[in-house]
């Protein structure tokens, strides 16, 4: 239940000793675009030390490794898996691949005799991956799925733009996959850092397709997508209303009731519940009253 994923460089101290003033639920820490080909192993050191001196962790760790098709997706797991990382983000990932990583990780988990299974996250990120969708949401040790615009937009040689009438499908495909089988459905990055109002509409934009999620390349990106991705206090306060409302009917016997002129059935019950454990595990509740 994550709202913002935010990318910090495996390369970067500064962001990685700081990574825990940003805010973000989850921070992916990464190990492939972020790193050039010259700077891989000083990466790879530099975040498992990171990683064994690690004192406090306010939010998920995960770590976006290279390609499995060369030997630097092997040698990143090999240095850097432990049980601090929640999970592996998978980049171009296929069906294929996540089995192909799922045995890697039990492999390396039983050797560094870990205590947790570390989840996964693959990047839709071709043409494939879109057909795939369905397949990869119901392997193993899947938690989330993250698209990623700019390399998709590529593989289908279609230009990418703010307004992203181009990625709706596969958007609105993989919000429905992630729904169905309990999955965070993290949406593709906005990459203009310098445009917060392209940002907000971005991300509600995502919102209402059925995303629960946004990565964020730049730290000052996270409260937007955090605000967004949060219930509002209307909404707290009304879902509320809702449940004791709907305690009232059930000592009544009532299958349904009537509030505020409204009928209010079982889904919109449902809906007020899963709202309020939103706002509970946001820390939300204490903050807002019920007037």
């Amino acid at each position: 239940m994550n709202r913002c994923f935010l990318f910090v460089p495996g390369n970067n101290p500064a962001m990685l000793q700081n990574a825990d003033i940003f805010h973000a639920d989850a921070v992916i820490f990464d190990l492939e675009d972020a790193v050039s080909v010259s700077e891989k192993d000083a990466a790879r050191q530099l975040l498992k030390h990171f990683f064994e001196t690690l004192t406090k962790q306010p939010y998920d760790i995960y770590v976006r490794i290279n390609a499995l098709t060369s030997s630097l997706g092997a040698e990143d797991l090999s240095s850097i898996l432990s049980d601090c990382i929640k999970g592996i983000v998978l980049p171009k990932a296929h069906t294929e691949d996540i089995k192909a990583l799922t045995k890697l990780l039990e492999t390396f988990e039983a050797a560094k005799r870990m205590k947790n299974k570390t989840r996964i996250i693959p990047i839709i990120e071709t043409a494939k991956s879109v057909l795939e969708i369905e397949a990869m949401a119901q392997l193993p040790r899947i938690s989330g799925m993250l698209l990623g615009a700019e390399d998709l937009t590529s593989d289908m040689e279609i230009e990418r733009t703010k307004v992203g009438i181009e990625i709706e499908y596969p958007r609105a495909k993989m919000a429905y996959a992630c729904k169905a089988f309990g999955l965070d459905a993290i949406d593709t990055p906005f990459t203009d850092v310098d445009d917060e109002a392209g940002l907000k509409a971005d991300t509600i934009h995502a919102q209402k397709l059925g995303m629960n999620a946004k990565t964020a390349i730049h730290p000052n990106q996270v409260e937007t997508i955090n605000q967004i991705f949060s219930p509002t206090e209307a909404q707290i306060r009304w879902a509320r209303r809702i449940v004791i409302a709907d305690t009232e009917a059930q000592l009544k016997h009532l299958g349904v009731f009537s509030l505020d002129g409204k009928m209010i059935d079982k889904p919109v019950v449902d809906r007020a519940k899963k709202l309020l454990e939103k706002a509970k595990h946001y820390h939300m509740l204490g903050e807002i009253s019920d007037e």
